[in-house]
Formats: structure tokens, sequence, C-alpha cells
């Protein structure tokens, strides 16, 4: 069996309809997604909807509807967002489902059996928004450190994992050995400082509620949201027994930063207790900030991504966010920025490049992609050269989830071949018969690095590299590309039939 990677979103609480910070992270998932099948690797992409709980339960009450009927009216209207971003997920997880709800008893009942759990009482805050137990040490000026609000007092009987078993592997095996278990480094020193500072036995049921899945061995109890729904990312292949279980586990998880903690502390030890390997990399992502706010319902700043996609399409849509925002740190969203974005390096960068090229071999070489005959230049060494290095950087860069970064990789490319075009001059060119062969020459450089921009930004902007490859008239499907061969210089076939078509991406009036 070859490579394998399996990536994952969070599973988004249905307390209500998405919003882009809920589309920033699936958009990052599905490119990565993208990008490991342009390597040729057996790929799978899980996302989902997080559906148990009180707050779940508190919010269907107050739309005037049963838990039940409100995540399912949710958790479609996920399913619809999903594909019109282009989403391609192999699989989407409820946790309302059988097959998820059988293996997380089993799973506890497992570390129940073996010891790694056991009653007692609980008592310090409780933040209901966040569905999250807190030391004090946590708290900012008193509340929620995530949504600055006043925090509960709980106190009730619970059963407990014990986490605080786990801090010596957790520091000097697993962070210690494994290669990129959190990232950025930043989240590591987090969760190492978290981990030094006292690590306490985690609560892992509620007795007060009844939204939720019973405990095996005390249906009285009902499992705490967060130790079940961390269990859908095993669930969804099959755990503990199926082919896509012991095919694809363990994962890379793509998360916000704020739910870090969860993912790295507590759901590898839980894992780690119970047998099972802990994930490959836990990814904890910055926030995108509206006006210095976190994007969310409760700040009034929940942007619904078709209002973007309406004004930009879905190709600068997801083209934006990852240019936009270094992955790893918060980023602020701004309509004027999106406009920039749009205007500097999607019209006029490489929707201009294709349209200069496109309609230049029409003009000169009847619409066919002429061979690169003639002497090479050293303007026509550097193209290459460019493009040879950017695709490094770009492969080098999508390995780390360095999603802006590979794009300033593919920018270069498109501002070398714009400032290629301007230097040699075609249409100058076109004028002397004599010169035929060069005018090839530069008219095939051209149209092969056009070639070589659907490739890398085909897990961008899915949707415009197809239009794009159909240009060029490339007979093999963009899909049937693969990494690194199809980033090498010299893959366009001369011969094929370039069409200019609608512009890649039209200039919008924004007035």
């Amino acid at each position: 069996m070859g490579e394998t990677f399996y990536i994952t979103t969070p599973i988004y609480y249905v307390n209500d309809v998405p919003h882009i910070g809920h589309a920033y992270t699936t958009v990052a998932a599905d490119v990565a997604a993208r990008y490991h099948r342009l390597k040729g690797e057996d790929t799978y992409f899980l996302t989902g909807t997080d559906e148990h709980g009180g707050k779940v339960a508190a919010t269907a009450a107050a739309n005037g509807m049963d838990p039940q009927a409100w995540t399912d009216h949710i958790s479609q209207r996920f399913r619809e967002v999903w594909p019109r971003l282009d989403i391609a997920n192999d699989d989407f997880i409820r946790t309302t489902e059988e097959r998820h709800i059988k293996p997380v008893q089993a799973f506890l009942q497992h570390l129940y059996d073996k010891g790694e759990i056991y009653e007692g009482e609980y008592e310090g805050p409780y933040c209901q928004s966040c569905e999250a137990f807190y030391k004090d040490s946590e708290l900012v000026d008193g509340g929620c450190p995530v949504h600055k609000r006043p925090v509960e007092r709980l106190k009730e009987r619970n059963y407990f994992f014990r986490l605080s078993a786990q801090a010596d592997w957790l520091l000097n095996e697993y962070y210690a050995r494994t290669p990129c278990p959190v990232q950025p480094e930043s989240r590591l020193n987090e969760c190492v400082a978290f981990i030094k500072s006292g690590l306490q036995d985690v609560s892992i049921s509620r007795p007060s509620l009844e939204w939720g899945i019973p405990l095996p061995w005390d249906p009285k109890h009902v499992i705490y949201v967060w130790i079940e729904a961390l269990q859908n990312y095993i669930t969804a292949l099959g755990y503990p027994d199926g082919e896509k279980f012991a095919r694809y586990w363990p994962a890379v998880h793509l998360v916000g930063k704020e739910i870090v903690r969860f993912h790295a502390v507590i759901w590898p030890a839980m894992l780690h207790a119970a047998g099972v390997e802990p994930p490959k990399t836990i990814f904890g992502h910055g926030w995108l900030l509206v006006g210095g706010e976190k994007m969310s319902k409760t700040n009034l700043t929940g942007i619904h991504p078709f209002e973007l996609v309406d004004a930009f399409g879905v190709d600068a849509y997801r083209y934006y966010f990852l240019r936009e925002v270094a992955f790893g740190q918060d980023g602020s969203f701004s309509w004027e920025s999106m406009e920039a974005r749009y205007t500097s390096e999607l019209a006029n960068g490489i929707g201009n490049l294709a349209s200069r090229v496109a309609a230049m071999i029409a003009s000169y070489f009847d619409g066919a992609v002429p061979a690169p005959s003639g002497a090479e230049t050293d303007l026509d060494a550097g193209l290459a050269a460019v493009c040879a290095s950017s695709v490094r950087d770009y492969m080098d860069s999508m390995d780390a989830l360095a999603f802006h970064q590979a794009l300033e990789a593919v920018d270069k490319i498109v501002r070398r071949a714009n400032g290629y075009i301007v230097e040699t001059a075609p249409w100058v060119i076109a004028k002397d018969p004599d010169q035929r062969d060069r005018l090839a020459r530069v008219l095939y450089g051209s149209a092969e690095t056009l070639r070589i921009l659907a490739v890398l930004l085909s897990p961008f902007m899915p949707g415009a590299c197809e239009r794009l490859w159909g240009m060029l008239g490339v007979a093999a499907p963009l899909g049937a590309q693969r990494l690194p061969e199809a980033g090498a210089w010299g893959g366009l076939t001369p011969g094929a039939t370039v069409t200019k078509g609608e512009p890649l991406f039209p200039r919008l009036d924004f007035t």
C-alpha cells in the first residue's frame, strides 16, 4: 500500500448556521486533501457536525424544536454549504449517528474496564458557550478566555479520566518523539506549559443532561460532549476494526486555536490509554477577525460564505483567505482587502496572463501551441528556472500546511511570466518574419507557464484551473496530473489547440 493521508476538520457545533470561520478551516482541509491527491497519495478527508450537549438542547428549545429536529436542520445547512465551496470531503459524520454512538460507548467502556476512569466530584469554572471546564488560572478577568463572559461554578458528581497519569507520556514520548505533534510551535509551547502547570484529571460525564450519549455502565450520566465528539475522527473510520481505520489512521487534525488543548492534550492521552496510536499532527490555526473580534454569532460577525461567493466567485473565495492570512496566525477579514487581492493577483495577475497568451497564440499561430524552436536566451532560461524553484518552494510549503507561502511561490511565477511577456514583447517580434522561431519559443514558454500554474493552483481554485486547463487544450485530464512530475518544465505538447474563452477572473465593478 502506498502513502496515505487522512485529514479532518473539527466537527462544527450545531448551535447556528455556518459562517466564514467554519469555511476557513474546511477550505484549508480541502486544499490540503487535494494537494496530497495531486501527489498521488491515498487521501481521506472528513468533516461533520457535533450535535450533543446542553447548548444544543437549549438552542433547540429557544427555536421551538426538539434537539434531534434542530440538529437535522442545522447539519443539513452545513451539507449545503460545502458543495458550493467546491469542498470534496470523503465523509460527513454526525455525532447522533449510530455509527458514532456505539463505538464511543465501547471506547469508554474499554477505558473504564482498564481502570482509566473513576467516579469523583468536580467543582470549578464551566463555560456554557464552550461547554468546557477551565482552571481558575485560565480565566480572564474571572470570565471565559474565549467568550469573555462570566462562567458558572459547577459542583457535581462525575466520572473522570486519569489524564494526570498521561503527563509524562505526553511530554517525553508523544511531543518529544513525534516529528510534528502540534503546530505551529507556539501552540506546542502552550500545551507544554499547560501540562507542566499541573495536569488534572478530566470529567468525562455530566449527570444533569439528557441530550447526549449515555455512559454504558451508568446510564444516569451522559458522556461529556467534548469527550465523545473527539472520537468522531476514529468512529467515522469504523473503529475499532474497520478497514478504513486500519488504512488511514492516524490523522492530521485542523482545528481552531481555542480547541487545541482538547485535541493535543486530552485526545492523544485518551487514545494512548486505550492502546490506540495518537494523531500525526494537530494544527491549531488562528482566528478570522472582523473589526478586531473573533468571527462568531455571539459577536455579530458571522458572515455567511455565500455573501462573498456571490460577489467574487468560489475560486476567488477559496484563494483569498489562504493567501491573505498566514495559516496558524490570526488574520483580519475586510471586503476592501478581498477586492484588492482579487484585482491585483487574480484579474490583473493570472487572469490577464492567460488572456494575453491565448490571444497571441490565436493571432500568430492559428490557436496551436508552437514548438519551442530557436535559440534559448537568458530570459527564457530565467522563466523556466523561476518555475522550477517555485515548484520546490510550493511543495515544501504545502507539506508544512503553509498555504500563504505556497501561494506566494505561485504568485512569483505569475509576476515573472507577466514580466517575461513585457520584456520579450512578442507583438514586436511578430512583425519580423525572420523572428518566427523566436516568437514560437516565447509563446511556448508563456503557455507552458500557464500549464504549471494550473497544476499548482488546482487544490486552491479547482474550477478556474479546470477552465484554464481546457483553454490550453491539454489532452490528459488535470485530475490525472501528479507532482512533482507535472511541475517539470516541458510538459505542454506542441500542436495542442488553445482557445480563448471567457476571462478566468473578470474585472468586477466594486463601486
